[in-house]
């Protein structure tokens, strides 16, 4: 399955680090938002992104090994945070998968960042907060409304590294030729509500373009935390080739085969001038990234 991407993220108009990180490379795409501050937050976000870039380059991706990538996840930040160092992340993602021989999205989710559909027309959220709001909802005891304002929206119930083993909930979902997924942090959502992202991700057809508008929309809204966004299409035989950013991944000495280094990898290679839209402009720390895959 051919897929193409783009991708965004800042640190916002407030907090002084961004928290987040993101992973935009076949057959895995995810937000990480990273919690406990600078040094903490940041680096579980970064072991996140780090873990489920082993499995950059593969055709796809089987649920297992997604999991594992889980596991490695929450293994590590409790192994490297010591000396009373508190942090732990939530990752929230989908992976191009096959079942049955056809091709599926595998979205998977940890907290309270999320995973979007665009299909037919109309936008649907497939992931579901692992939130004390959320909770909420479900029996029925506040409205959507009230869920925005709650004092307790923050609160999760799940996070990576918080000493529970993890417990990522899955769904699989068959991939139709004009999908297009939005994986974002909660700092986009905090901002914006789904009519307003449902208005970007039906009206920008390239996927870097949107995600760069999404955070944009973000950060003019009050950008009150981090915001990170990732828009996955599928690609067709009738997709442009210059609409698509050619990502190039670099090396540096001191990392292994499947460490991933947000100010090293992903670089994007500028298309033709004919072609080059106006860059965003972000603080970005994971630079943004699209491709078309031909898998």
């Amino acid at each position: 399955m051919r897929t193409s991407w783009g991708s965004a993220t800042d640190r916002g108009r407030v907090r002084e680090v961004n928290e987040d990180a993101l992973l935009a490379y076949p057959p895995v795409f995810l937000v990480a938002d990273g919690m406990g501050g600078h040094d903490a937050g940041d680096l579980a976000s970064r072991i996140a992104v780090e873990e489920f870039a082993q499995l950059a380059g593969q055709q796809s991706a089987t649920s297992d090994d997604v999991h594992a990538c889980f596991d490695r996840t929450s293994t590590r930040i409790r192994t490297e945070f010591t000396g009373g160092r508190r942090g732990g992340t939530t990752v929230a993602g989908a992976a191009v998968t096959q079942h049955d021989g056809g091709w599926y999205w595998l979205v998977f989710n940890v907290g309270d960042s999320r995973v979007y559909r665009w299909a037919d027309g109309a936008l649907e959220q497939v992931s579901v907060d692992h939130s004390v709001v959320q909770e909420l909802l479900d029996a029925g005891e506040i409205t959507p409304d009230g869920a925005r304002r709650h004092p307790e929206r923050h609160v999760l119930t799940r996070a990576l590294g918080t000493g529970e083993a993890p417990e990522p909930d899955y769904w699989l979902l068959p991939a139709g030729v004009s999908d297009r997924l939005l994986i974002c942090t909660d700092g986009l959502t905090r901002e914006l509500g789904d009519d307003d992202i449902a208005r970007v991700v039906a009206a920008v057809s390239d996927p870097q373009d949107a995600a760069a508008q999404l955070v944009q929309h973000a950060l003019e809204r009050g950008g009150r935390d981090n915001v990170s966004a990732v828009v996955v299409d599928v690609a067709t035989a009738a997709t442009p080739v210059e609409q698509a950013h050619v990502t190039s991944p670099r090396s540096a000495p001191d990392l292994g085969p499947h460490l991933w280094d947000e100010m090293l990898n992903g670089a994007t290679v500028p298309r033709s001038p004919a072609a080059t839209a106006p860059a965003p402009t972000t603080t970005a720390t994971t630079p943004d990234h699209a491709q078309e895959d031909p898998a």
